[in-house]
């Protein structure tokens, strides 16, 4: 099992880097550390601001949203940091996100997400081969011809050569765009996978991979966690039940909330619709207490050492090849390497050791 540290900087007022935090992690052994954004800070430039400070974790956006930026925008952003560190490190994990912050922050049609998903991988696979850019789509037309047009586009070539190979990751939860995600990329980052993932999901894998030809060997899929050391069980998980009613409650429209929609596929299909319920109604603090605690433990390994041990080997995390990890501090961390067997990756001295030929920890 691959672990890595998600960081959630894209919810702060301010930007405040955690760089030790994600040095011990590298220093554990840790896969990759994720970024991502919403109407905040970007996911990109934290990326940056890590490769200059690290030297072998490898450097993911969990996510990028496809409506901020055109397709060749994506991967010349990412081919620029994985020049700046050292080349093989960057994932580009991309998201189509929401209507409401689509059409309300970036001002663009919400459409066809999973065309566009389609389309924007194809194109930035293009600019990583360095091949002439076009592409025949309704979506990202290639060179560009319609209203407007000059009619003078040519199709280009990335000037900048890749420094490593840089995959592609989608995250997904309902049906078809998980299984575009086995058929065009890399890997998945998996919205409201539950102890029945395989079971849920696997249909719609296999479906892709029978597209795609048969399934890569090296084909990822990581999945989600906390972990808390502390004494009060209980109140950590009263800290946390008001985000998780925001998100589920109100992250979106009555028609279009995937947070909710992740909240059903993990078995809580009448939690989730009962807090969007109370939250739309202005009964906010209704909506809080009738978050399960269930739920919340799902997603977490909270108490003492000795607790988040037995709940480590409880847990199969089925389908899964990796497990991207928040948590305050490096004591949590530590304790994951360990239960992991991640420091394996590490010398004797607690510094990273060279990264191997296939980048993983």
């Amino acid at each position: 099992m691959k672990l890595a540290l998600g960081l959630d900087l894209y919810r702060g007022a301010t930007m405040a880097v955690p760089v030790e935090q994600v040095r011990a992690a590298e220093a554990l052994g840790y896969h990759s550390v994720w970024t991502a954004e919403a109407y905040g800070s970007d996911a990109f430039s934290p990326l940056a601001y890590l490769a200059a400070s690290t030297t072998r974790i490898k450097l993911g956006t969990n996510i990028a949203q496809i409506a901020a930026r055109t397709p060749a925008a994506t991967a010349m952003q990412a081919m620029t940091i994985d020049a700046l560190a050292g080349g093989g490190r960057v994932i580009v994990g991309l998201g189509v996100s929401g209507p409401q912050i689509v059409e309300g922050w970036y001002g663009q049609p919400w459409g066809n997400p999973n065309r566009r998903l389609r389309e924007y991988v194809a194109i930035m696979r293009k600019v990583f081969a360095r091949e002439p850019l076009t592409n025949d789509g309704v979506e990202f037309p290639l060179p560009y011809t319609g209203p407007g047009a000059l009619g003078q586009g040519k199709p280009l070539r990335s000037i900048l050569h890749p420094a490593g190979e840089i995959p592609i990751w989608l995250a997904a939860g309902g049906p078809q765009n998980t299984a575009l995600a086995a058929e065009v990329a890399d890997g998945l980052l998996p919205m409201g996978w539950g102890d029945d993932g395989p079971e849920v999901s696997g249909p719609h894998l296999d479906a892709g991979f029978a597209r795609r030809g048969g399934t890569p060997a090296d084909f990822e899929i990581f999945g989600g966690v906390s972990v808390v050391c502390t004494d009060d069980v209980q109140a950590t998980l009263d800290a946390m039940r008001p985000l998780t009613a925001m998100y589920v409650g109100g992250m979106g429209s009555p028609t279009h909330n995937y947070h909710r929609a992740a909240m059903a596929r993990r078995g809580f299909p009448e939690a989730a619709a009962r807090i969007q319920e109370l939250w739309l109604a202005g009964e906010k603090d209704a909506a809080v207490a009738a978050v399960p605690d269930e739920y919340l433990e799902q997603g977490a390994l909270i108490g003492s050492p000795d607790r988040i041990r037995r709940e480590w080997a409880a847990r199969e995390f089925r389908g899964l090849t990796g497990l991207i990890v928040r948590g305050e501090g490096t004591e949590g961390l530590a304790l994951l390497a360990d239960l992991a067997g991640t420091r394996d990756a590490v010398d004797t001295a607690g510094t990273a050791a060279p990264a191997p030929a296939t980048g993983e920890a």
